[in-house]
């Protein structure tokens, strides 16, 4: 089956980049003029730092935009046009994860892989119910878990507390690891973004030494890797 062409990229079509303190942020400036969001929402970061970061993405462009490059400024667009004034979408997709947390469910066998899912996983259960206070115990079989309310009562109190850019950050890295316990270990600087991803990665990591790992796989977790550092790289910045 012949496969429709792709739409061509766009072309860099400004010289200079640079970051204006305006109320409330810095804004992105191309060839002096402001920068909106597909939202038509002016581009603008919080802090210079960040905005300097997303500025320096639209810089590094060559003749040729490639959005995939650009990973803080996709995630500008995201709290500029999704975030701001509506949080409550993130904070129900951050709870469903905890109820299905990656970290919870265990293999019954091999006894191998059992044993590697509670050593990288165990401890990060602990911290949840420590420093979150959210008790999600981990459970075995096919069926859901019960997830304690107070559990989930627990975290969207703490979603309750972040700004837009770090409710995103956190729904970022909790769909990308599938564990909301290690969304919030991202985002309370207790896990770096590589060591979250090689913690969410234990299952494929133990498939992949007894079968072997295809190309798309090792894509595929690139990518992931790739965008959980983005979302370090955020939380830094702000």
């Amino acid at each position: 089956m012949t496969q429709p062409p792709r739409p061509p990229k766009p072309r860099r079509f400004y010289k200079t980049v640079s970051v204006e303190e305006v109320p409330g942020g810095f804004a992105l400036l191309l060839d002096g003029r402001a920068v909106r969001t597909p939202g038509r929402r002016p581009l603008a970061a919080p802090t210079r730092p960040l905005a300097a970061a997303i500025a320096a993405e639209w810089a590094a462009q060559d003749e040729e935009i490639e959005p995939q490059t650009m990973p803080l400024t996709r995630f500008a667009n995201g709290v500029l046009d999704h975030a701001e004034g509506a949080p409550e979408p993130l904070v129900a997709a951050v709870l469903d994860y905890a109820r299905t947390d990656l970290l919870r469910h265990r293999a019954e066998r091999p006894p191998e892989l059992a044993g590697a899912q509670a050593e990288a996983w165990d401890p990060w259960l602990d911290w949840a119910e420590e420093v979150l206070g959210a008790s999600l115990p981990a459970v075995t079989g096919v069926l859901p878990a019960e997830t304690p309310a107070a559990a989930l009562v627990a975290l969207r109190a703490r979603m309750e507390e972040l700004d837009p850019w770090r409710l995103t950050a956190l729904a970022q890295a909790v769909s990308l690891t599938g564990s909301a316990v290690l969304g919030f270990a991202l985002l309370e600087g207790a896990v770096t973004a590589g060591e979250a991803f090689a913690v969410s990665r234990v299952d494929e990591d133990f498939q992949a030494a007894r079968w072997g790992q295809d190309a798309e796989a090792a894509a595929r977790a690139e990518s992931v890797m790739a965008e959980l550092a983005a979302c370090e790289t955020l939380l830094r910045l702000l």
